[in-house]
């Protein structure tokens, strides 16, 4: 079955609760599915924090962001089922900016604030540093070839496909680099949860995310409409800090626990697995709907990529974090975020 016939295929019971639910109050039902999502991702959050003590602060870097990303996949699929693009597009590019600018500034401010100057693994940051680089990139190559009329710009879904091609071989074949420990890494407390308890809920909070994920791209365009916002805005920010939930409260937990290598393994790897394996996926997925996701961005989301991963990359690459670059990163996000306010 097709993905986007998996999409419009559902029980009976559920249609009929998704009905019920579109009755009530626009607003509400955005703020109730966007609290919900968090949940649900600080559930998984939880739970795969546990699996530090099993697999070290690298491997469960990558497994809690590629974890923590199921929402995020779940409300694009939906966002590709009704049409909305242009939203997929500034969720897609939002994650990398709220993970690489947003989340990790915030993280520098709590744990700077609370431990003072805090250092982490430099060279396994300078990787994380240099694969966004060449992400952003990747990324903005075929929005530049649009923007400067070369003659590439006529081939855009073509171009998106080999961008896209390239991403994803860059993601597997640097994955056991990513998977590896981080060398002088602190031991890490034992699990609390059993291995069974801990799959059961990193489950359950999936499948959860499935459904809510659904409600609340239906929530969406109504919310849209009464906040008068752009779609651009809606994507950049408001779908992308509601999918990257996990990263935006566990990657600030462990700086403030003074777990810096663990929360730069998250919050990278979060942005990384976006733009390096989410972004091209959704690229090939979308073949099965009517309307092709290309990475044809507006021109000032790839300027914005190019912005954050450059200055990301200045700032983790000494190895030491402080809450005055943590100003300065969240500075630039908020900066970036309201020139997407005013729609077209």
């Amino acid at each position: 079955m097709a993905i986007s016939d998996w999409a419009n295929k559902r029980p009976a019971s559920i249609s009929l609760f998704s009905m019920r639910w579109t009755d009530a109050p626009a607003v509400a039902r955005f703020i109730v599915t966007g609290i919900t999502l968090a949940l649900l991702a600080r559930l998984v959050g939880a739970s795969t924090e546990q699996l530090g003590g099993r697999t070290g602060a690298a491997g469960a870097g990558v497994l809690q962001s590629a974890l923590g990303n199921l929402p995020e996949f779940f409300i694009a699929i939906f966002a590709l089922r009704d049409g909305l693009i242009g939203v997929v597009q500034a969720a897609l590019v939002g994650s990398i900016l709220a993970n690489s600018v947003l989340v990790l500034g915030l993280a520098f401010i709590a744990g700077g604030l609370r431990h003072g100057r805090q250092e982490f693994d430099s060279p396994y940051a300078r990787i994380l540093a240099t694969l966004a680089v060449v992400a952003a990139s990747i990324l903005a190559v075929p929005t530049l070839a649009h923007a400067f009329h070369s003659p590439a710009a006529a081939h855009g879904k073509t171009l998106s496909l080999i961008c896209a091609g390239v991403l994803l071989a860059i993601f597997l074949l640097s994955l056991r680099g990513l998977l590896t420990g981080l060398p002088g890494e602190p031991d890490h407390d034992p699990p609390r949860w059993s291995l069974p308890t801990t799959i059961g809920v990193l489950a359950t909070s999936a499948v959860g995310a499935a459904f809510v994920s659904e409600w609340f791209v239906t929530a969406l365009q109504p919310a849209i409409e009464t906040f008068h916002m752009s779609e651009e805005f809606a994507g950049l920010v408001i779908v992308a800090i509601a999918g990257n939930a996990v990263e935006n409260v566990v990657g600030v937990q462990l700086a403030a626990k003074n777990r810096p290598d663990f929360a730069i393994s998250v919050i990278m790897n979060s942005s990384l697995q976006v733009a390096l394996a989410l972004t091209p996926v959704l690229v090939f997925v979308s073949l099965a709907f009517s309307t092709q996701l290309t990475l044809v961005f507006p021109t000032l989301l790839a300027i914005s990529l190019l912005f954050a991963a450059a200055l990301s990359t200045l700032v983790v690459y000494d190895g030491e974090s402080t809450w005055a670059e943590g100003v300065i990163l969240v500075g630039l996000y908020v900066a970036l975020a309201a020139s997407f306010w005013w729609g077209t």
